[in-house]
Parts: structure tokens; C-alpha cells; sequence
């Protein structure tokens, strides 16, 4: 197995696909700036260091008992309450990854990463 497919039910899928899928679907939220760190000065930085603590994958996904697990990281805009962002989060991903690859999500953790403020 390819450690960048993931096997379920005999089909194997990209974990760049399973991300597509993921950002689509979350990138359309409101109260979501981005899926992932967009900062382009901090992604500059990290390519020219040695960073020992890397930005995480933007979406991170397994399989355990024939279920994705999805973990997602976050850029959110300021004053979205994060419980109710991060529901609405699972609910969509849930219902991507049902529509698309046509199997249940086992769970969908929520990383807040980032929080961008209004300019004033």
C-alpha cells in the first residue's frame, strides 16, 4: 500500500484528493479564512530555515474500520464562535466525503491554527 493512498473498501485514494475534497468543501464556510496556513511571509521563512516544527499538513486523513478520519487545520476570521464554526466544519466534510467517495467519515477533529482579524 502507498503510503500516500488510502484503501477503502478495495478503492484506493489519493490523500490529495481526500484533501481536495476536504478544502472545497470547508474553503466555502463563513467564518473560514483558510484551510491550512496561507501566510506567505511564514511559509517563506520556513522554506529557508531548518524549522523543527513544520506546519502541519492542511489535511491530514486515515482509515480505521472502513471510516476516514479527517483531521482539518484551520485559518479562521475573528468573531465566529469556534464550537459552532467547528460543527458546522464536520457537518460539511461529513457530507463531502459521503457525496464524493460514497463512505462514512469516522470523526473530523477541527485545528484552529490562525485567527485573522478585520483591518480597521
Amino acid at each position: 500500500m502507498a503510503a500516500d493512498e488510502l484503501f477503502i473498501s478495495g478503492i484506493g485514494i489519493s490523500r490529495n484528493v481526500v484533501s481536495a475534497i476536504v478544502s472545497r468543501a470547508v474553503e466555502q464556510l463563513e467564518g473560514v479564512a483558510s484551510v491550512g496556513e496561507k501566510d506567505f511571509a511564514a511559509n517563506l521563512v520556513s522554506v529557508f530555515t531548518k524549522n523543527a516544527n513544520p506546519a502541519p499538513e492542511p489535511v491530514e486523513a486515515s482509515v480505521s474500520d472502513d471510516r476516514l478520519n479527517i483531521t482539518v487545520h484551520l485559518a479562521v476570521f475573528y468573531g465566529y464562535p469556534f464550537t459552532k464554526l467547528a460543527e458546522n466544519v464536520r457537518t460539511a466534510v461529513a457530507e463531502a466525503i459521503r457525496g464524493q467517495v460514497g463512505h462514512e467519515v469516522g470523526t473530523v477533529d477541527v485545528c484552529i491554527d490562525s485567527l485573522v482579524f478585520p483591518k480597521e
